[in-house]
């Protein structure tokens, strides 16, 4: 059982505007901004960060995205906290969260299941 390292970071914002431009300010590149202010920044061919605003009364986070070339070593009894199992996304992938031993959440991304 092993990730392929980092995918991405994904950040939540209360101002998505100002987020982008402090990540432009350190070098990163604007890949694409969605109409609901969102997007995805990288700088170099390193992780992306995908940044999602969100409303004043939500708490914002940070989540590292490791990717996975196949999900199936990462079950129930693969001795990683479960959260949330894998389920699709709306972009493509699937995903899973997982805890480590200090609480914090990480997301496993993996292609989408093979039909």
């Amino acid at each position: 059982m092993a990730t392929e390292g980092i995918e991405a970071v994904f950040l939540t914002t209360h101002n998505w505007g100002k987020a982008a431009k402090f990540f432009q300010t350190l070098g990163f590149e604007l890949e694409f901004a969605t109409d609901h202010s969102s997007g995805q920044l990288r700088k170099g061919d390193g992780p992306f960060v995908f940044i999602a605003e969100v409303p004043e009364d939500q708490e914002t986070d940070t989540r590292i995205v490791l990717n996975v070339a196949d999900e199936k070593p990462f079950g129930a009894d693969s001795g990683v906290e479960v959260v949330t199992p894998f389920e699709d996304t709306h972009y493509g992938t699937r995903e899973m969260t997982v805890r480590d031993p200090d609480g914090r959440l990480w997301s496993l991304q993996a292609p989408p299941a093979k039909s």
